[in-house]
């Protein structure tokens, strides 16, 4: 029974620090944004992805999903180039205001979902 109870207690830590790494309770899932920009420069790279968009002047620093998922769903590495047009869907980190957590992308005509 003690084996069960420490097996139990290392699986619910495990499960919150995989949660805590992903910091999803650090954004605001109340307000969705959408913006439409260009990409800046980006980076294709575990544990996420990355573009920096610049919308209006002002350049928002975009998470996305880890490059396998994004391979997966048909979004190679050469479609986030710089000087690249990008509609993005997400959340804004409370935190890094100029921080979005993308739940989908959107590049030459063709969404992607992220999560």
């Amino acid at each position: 029974m003690k084996k069960l109870a420490s097996a139990l207690t290392i699986l619910i830590l495990g499960t919150g620090l995989l949660y805590a790494h992903h910091g999803w309770t650090g954004y605001d899932e109340t307000k969705p944004l959408n913006f439409t920009g260009v990409i800046k420069d980006s980076g294709y790279e575990n544990p996420h992805g990355f573009v920096n968009l610049e919308v209006n002047k002002q350049i928002w620093h975009v998470v996305l999903a880890p490059p396998l998922r994004m391979e997966s769903r048909g979004l190679p590495k050469e479609k986030l180039k710089a000087g690249t047009t990008a509609t993005v869907v997400g959340y804004q980190n409370n935190q890094v205001k100029d921080e979005l957590r993308a739940e989908r992308i959107t590049i030459e005509g063709k969404t992607t979902e992220l999560r």
